[in-house]
Parts: C-alpha cells; sequence; structure tokens
C-alpha cells in the first residue's frame, strides 16, 4: 500500500529547477518573487537532472547476501537497518550520516563526491528544492529469525514522496531509488539523529533478536520528531517570506523589511532572502543597508546571478562604477545592456568631472555632477557633495547652503567596498571637508574648523584635507584676532589681521565686510566700499555689507546708490525703524540735490492722535500725504487692525498718520460723514485722494505704498 505524501507539510516551496531558473532572472531591484514564491512544488518523484544534484544519499538495504544492481547496499549480517547521513564535515568524514541544512539557495552547486564506509555503495537522489531533509531508506531483513516490527508513524509525520510498505511485504529488485524501500523500518522524512555510541552518526540495531529492533525503532522515532521541528522551521520561513514579498508588491516596504527580518531569523543562511531584504530597504531610500545586504546573499552564494545584478545596480546608484562593473560583468551571466549603458554614461561624466576639479573649472564640474545624478547616481552623497563644492567655489552661497538638505545620508561604513575613494579622498572625509568650505565661506568659523578637523581625522593622509584643516584654523585665528583689535578702536591693526586672513582665504565675505567696517570707521569710504562690494560678490543679499555700503556712499553723498542699497534693506528688514530713519534722510537729501521742493522734513514713526475738526482740519493740510485712521476703540476690527498702521508708520516714514476716534470726536466723523469704522482716507496737501472701508492689511499697505514718494 501507497501513501501520498503531504507536500504541503514536507515545505517543499522550490525545485532545484525553479532555482535554476530563478537565478538567471536579471530584475536586480524587485524581490525574487518567481524565485521564492512557487505555485506547485515539483514532486520529488519528477526524475531530475543528474547535473543538478546536490544531495548524495546513501541507501542501504540490510540483507545477508551481496549488493542489489539497483544500488541498494548489503550491510553487515544482523543489521537491520542502516542509513547513511551527508557529512558537512568534509570529504574524509566516513560517519555515514546525511546532514540536514535548512538553506534554500538560488543557485545549485555542482554535484558533491562523499566517501562512504568500507562495502558501501553510492546512490543519489534529491530532496524537494533546496530542502536539506534526506530520502531516507528501509530495507527488509531476509534473516529468517529476525523478528518483524511494526510500522510506527508518529502523527502529522512528514514523510517524503514514494512508497511505504506493510510489514511483510517483499521489494522488488528493479525499485527506483527515490522510491522507500520496504520492510519494517519506522522512518519518516527528516535525518536520522546521531547515535549515541563510538561517534558513530549510523543508527544500529542491537546484537541481534527483538532487542536491537526495538532499539532501533525507538532512535528512529526520536529522529523523526525532532527533525519535524527543522521542517517546520523552514515551511514557517517560506510561509513569512510569501507574506513578506506580498507586502513589497503591494508597496509596503516597512512591512515587508520586518516579515524578511523573520525569514532570515528562522533561516539565517538564505541568500534569497538577503537578497529580498535589500531590494525593501532599497524601497526605503536606504541604499547602503541594501548593498550589504546583496553583499551578504553573494558571500552566502557566490554565483546568486540576481544578488549581483541588484548590487551592480545599487553601486550605480551610489556612483561607484568599479564596483558596479564588477558584479555587473559575474562570470556566467551576461550584462543587462541598459545597466550597462547606464555604467558607461556615468563612468564618463565622473572621469570629466574629477578631472575638470583639478583644474578648477568649477561650472564644468557642476555640470557634470549633474549629469552623472541624472545618468543614474542618485544616492551619491559624494556626487552632492561634490555640487555644493562647486557652487562655494562659484558664490553661489544661498544655493550650496540650500542643496545641503538634499544630500543623501551617507552611513558610517567599514565595508572596504563602500568605502571607495572618491577624488582621492575617503567618502565620509569628503563630506566633512566641502562642509568646512562652505561654514568659512558663511563666516561660521568654529563649525569650518571642527569639520576641517573632522576630514583631517578620517583620511590624515590626504594632502588637500591636510592644507584645508591648517588654513581653515589660520583663517580662523585672524578674524578673531581682527575682532578684538576692532573692539579696541585699533581699527588700522585690525585691518591688517583681516587682511592676513583673506590671503588664506581670499573668498571670504565675512572678512572683506569686517575689513570695510574699518576703512569706513578710519573715514576711508571709498576703500569700505570696495570691500562691500567683494563681499556682496560672494553673498549678494548679505545685510552687514549693504548697511555699510549705504553708509559710506551716504558720506560721501552718493544719494542714488544709497537710497537703492536703502531701498533693498527696507524690504528685507521691513520693520527695522533704523533703515527706515535712513532712507528717509537718503531721500530727501536726494530731492533736495536733484532741487525738488520737500515739505515734511520730520522722519515719523508715531501714528498721531487727533481730536477736534481744526486740528484734523490743519493735520491733514500739511505739505505731502497724510492718512486718517476712523476707528473705535471698542471695535474688534479696529483692534486688530490699529497694530498694522503703526507698523505702516515705521515703513512709510514719509507719510503722516493720523487716527480719529469717531466717538470721541463727533464733529470729525460728521463732517467727513464716517458712519463705518474702520475707515481710512487718504490726503494730498490738504485734498482727499482715496477712502477704504474695513479693507484688509493688503489692500491698506497697497494703497499706502501707491501715495509715498
Amino acid at each position: 500500500m501507497s501513501v501520498k505524501p503531504n507536500i504541503e507539510q514536507m515545505g517543499f516551496v522550490d525545485t532545484i529547477t525553479d532555482q535554476l531558473r530563478d537565478s538567471l532572472s536579471c530584475e536586480p531591484n524587485k524581490p525574487d518573487f518567481r524565485e521564492l514564491d512557487l505555485g506547485s512544488p515539483v514532486s520529488p518523484l519528477r526524475p531530475r537532472p543528474t547535473g543538478l544534484s546536490n544531495t548524495t544519499t546513501t541507501t542501504t538495504t540490510t540483507t545477508s547476501s551481496s549488493s542489489s544492481s539497483s544500488g541498494s547496499v548489503s550491510g553487515r549480517p544482523g543489521s537491520n537497518n542502516l542509513v547513511a547521513k551527508r557529512s558537512d564535515t568534509g570529504p574524509n568524514n566516513n560517519s555515514g550520516e546525511l546532514s540536514g541544512s535548512c538553506e534554500s539557495s538560488p543557485t545549485v552547486p555542482d554535484r558533491k563526491t562523499f566517501n562512504l564506509k568500507p562495502g558501501h555503495a553510492r546512490s543519489e537522489s534529491l530532496s524537494g528544492s533546496g530542502s536539506s531533509h534526506p530520502l531516507i531508506y528501509s530495507g527488509q531483513s531476509s534473516t529468517a529469525n529476525s523478528p518483524p516490527v511494526v510500522n510506527v508513524l508518529p502523527a502529522g509525520n512528514i514523510c517524503p514522496s514514494g512508497k511505504i510498505l506493510k510489514t511483510g511485504m517483499n521489494p522488488t529488485r528493479n525499485s527506483r531509488h527515490d522510491v522507500l524501500g520496504s520492510g519494517s523500518g519506522n522512518y519518516g522524512h527528516g535525518s536520522i539523529m546521531r547515535g549515541g555510541g563510538g561517534g558513530g552518526s549510523s543508527v544500529k540495531s542491537g546484537g541481534g533478536g527483538g532487542t536491537g529492533e526495538q532499539t532501533n525503532v525507538c532512535v528512529t522515532m526520536r529522529g523523526i520528531l525532532g527533525n519535524r521541528v527543522a521542517v517546520g522551521s523552514m515551511g514557517d520561513a517560506e510561509e513569512v517570506k510569501r507574506a513578506g514579498n506580498e507586502q513589497y508588491k503591494r508597496g509596503n516596504f516597512g512591512e515587508a523589511l520586518s516579515l524578511y527580518d523573520k525569514a532570515i531569523a528562522l533561516a539565517p543562511g538564505n541568500a534569497a532572502y538577503r537578497s529580498n531584504r535589500a531590494a525593501a530597504l532599497t524601497g526605503l531610500g536606504r541604499v547602503v543597508e541594501a548593498v550589504k545586504e546583496c553583499e551578504e546573499a553573494v558571500r552566502l552564494d557566490p554565483n546568486y546571478g540576481r544578488a549581483h545584478q541588484r548590487l551592480a545596480s545599487l553601486y550605480l546608484r551610489l556612483g561607484q562604477v568599479d564596483n558596479a562593473r564588477k558584479h555587473l560583468h559575474c562570470p556566467g551571466q551576461q550584462p543587462d545592456p541598459s545597466e550597462l549603458q547606464k555604467l558607461q554614461a556615468l563612468e564618463k561624466h565622473l572621469s570629466k568631472c574629477t578631472e575638470m576639479r583639478k583644474v578648477g573649472d568649477w561650472n564644468t564640474v557642476l555640470r557634470e555632477c549633474d549629469a552623472a545624478i541624472m545618468a543614474g547616481a542618485d544616492s551619491s552623497p559624494q556626487l552632492f557633495m561634490c555640487r555644493v563644492e562647486a557652487l562655494v567655489k562659484l558664490h553661489l552661497l544661498e544655493d550650496a547652503e540650500a542643496s545641503l538638505s538634499n544630500i543623501p545620508q551617507l552611513e558610517p561604513s567599514t565595508n572596504s567596498s563602500l568605502q571607495t575613494r572618491c577624488f582621492g579622498m575617503l567618502p565620509e572625509a569628503y563630506l566633512f571637508f566641502v562642509q568646512a568650505q562652505i561654514e568659512m565661506a558663511l563666516g561660521r568659523f568654529e563649525n569650518a574648523v571642527t569639520a576641517a578637523e573632522k576630514a583631517g581625522h578620517i583620511d590624515p593622509r590626504n594632502v588637500e584635507a591636510a592644507v584645508l584643516v591648517s588654513n581653515v584654523r589660520l583663517v580662523a585665528r585672524a578674524r578673531a584676532r581682527g575682532n578684538d583689535l576692532f573692539k579696541s578702536e585699533r581699527f588700522t591693526e585690525a585691518c591688517s589681521a583681516y587682511g592676513e586672513g583673506l590671503k588664506l582665504h581670499p573668498a571670504n565675505s565675512v572678512l572683506y565686510c569686517n575689513r570695510a567696517a574699518c576703512w569706513f570707521k578710519l573715514g576711508l569710504w571709498e576703500r569700505s566700499i570696495e570691500d562691500c562690494n567683494q563681499a556682496l560678490n560672494m553673498q549678494p543679499n548679505y545685510t552687514k555689507a549693504l548697511l555699510r555700503r549705504a553708509a559710506s556712499n551716504s558720506k560721501l553723498e552718493r544719494w542714488v546708490d544709497a537710497v537703492r542699497d536703502y531701498e533693498v534693506l527696507r524690504r528685507e528688514l521691513p520693520d527695522d525703524k533704523e533703515v527706515a530713519e535712513s532712507l528717509f534722510h537718503a531721500q530727501v537729501a536726494l530731492k533736495k540735490s536733484r532741487g525738488e521742493e520737500v515739505h515734511n522734513m520730520k522722519f515719523g514713526g508715531e501714528v498721531e492722535e487727533v481730536s477736534g475738526l481744526e486740528q484734523f482740519r490743519a493735520a491733514i493740510s500739511l505739505p505731502g500725504i497724510s492718512v486718517v485712521h476712523f476707528q473705535v476703540a471698542s471695535n474688534l476690527q479696529c483692534k486688530q487692525i490699529t497694530p498694522f498702521v503703526d507698523t505702516l508708520c515705521v515703513r512709510y516714514p514719509s507719510i503722516n498718520f493720523l487716527k480719529v476716534d469717531i466717538e470721541e470726536s463727533p464733529a470729525v466723523a460728521t463732517a467727513e460723514k464716517v458712519r463705518i469704522v474702520p475707515t481710512f482716507k487718504i490726503y494730498k496737501n490738504g485734498s482727499r485722494v482715496k477712502e477704504i472701508i474695513c479693507p484688509s492689511r493688503d489692500m491698506l499697505e497697497h494703497s499706502v505704498r501707491y501715495y509715498s514718494f
């Protein structure tokens, strides 16, 4: 009577053929669905190509005659059951055990030859698709005095595909090697536990009679029960992996990663699980971690083509063309044409970028960096930092500072493949190298020193890093000495100190601006303007440089230039009263220089309160523009807009701002016919030019700006 095995219980989730097929797949950025998710496992009874066998099973039949032609081998007389187990200890191990590994590898190693005990022949069989559980065979003794043993199988026992014959039935001579033999042996699917005597590995019966048979049954039962745990673990790992694949397909990379972690915990040596984990990490943008997982997959199975392809793709994203090429041209597989084209384009741009960086052609460096990123190196921190360095050298500091937020995070790594040098410098050192440059250019000297020292510490042999550390320290020291001298009002010496710093770092806008302040104090306004211009060439919106240049132009009575700078500052600092007052006086002086009549020479800054009709008429009759706010103190809308009117008074000092409470001054309200508050009226030289009822803030400021000179 034959018993058909339950394939799902056996945990056979892959077959050798399917593994080989999927190992040749070249989809580097997707999890191994086909390889790892097989719909219908192939029965172990299906004939297999002999070249794909990765398991050598020794089959024995205990008879008193010599070995049969079918490959069964006669054991010593009196031995009813002799099971050999593959040894993992090397070719010279003659223990006779078949080891059970739980790994499910995407590629199949070549057939291995194992030494057997003298007198044992070898037959070959395959367990299911990477399963580590060899097929177990039992033989029926032909000895007449050997008592029959009842066939005992525990509940839920997992059996290999084949036939289990009832006790007493004789096996046929021409039975296939992957079919269970007949007899009274009680074997489930899995490895036999190691014997306890003499270090031997095979399970032996007692010297004779029923005692030996009974011992064999007990040992075999323990082997079955113990092995069910291993089979179950492998099955559980496959189920967890399948669930992870489903989450990956839905785009739930975090959930998929968690499930792959659980599968790896159950089967740490499975290369495919590692590769799938790398795919999930890539989906989460954790490229460096994905590289490490792929490298582990390749370590577990050096012939794993899909892991090599995925590694090549990841290295291209990191801008590491040499590492990418090594895995793209993996022995035994054809490189993906699109990935090969991407590698060639990326290599071209990186080579040009390196060459132009050496000669200081920063416009070309910036262009080649952008081209390399577009070509596929979208996760390379080094390329993004090179782009920042080019922007700093081109004095585009605002763009450089904004670009810092777009740089992919570089995770510290001791992996040599991830420490590939960038422009002759270790990657992490280069990041600090560029950071020091931008900190110095922006005047954050302490931060610059810290970053430069980190770069030098990480890559102490790099000449560029060593030179930068020295320069940054000297520049920071010169700036500190100049500041101390300025505070002591030793302005000439302070100019010299700042000049020493500029010799080492000619593109430092802060040092130029500080020296401009010294020139201003010394009354050398032309020199002050020159240094301000240098600083503003590097930082166009440098507020202090604009203030000092405007002040120097005012001293030289260059009112057009002074007004222009002050207007820029007013837009940048709309609520700064000092800037507003300086602009007002510069505008008045400009009008006078042009021969224009100026009526209002008083700088505003406060809203004047009007209580009587005569006072009101006198205030609005003054030359220039007057803005009157009609209000009621208890009105909510009036309370909300009043603070904004005070702000406008500072922003537009050339305009007279007045306020009238219509409840306290009903005569003014009656004369101006004001019934709704808040109401704003604009007068020019005593004549009303505009009236606005309940305006928004934007509408009110737009009208005020329009009438301001």
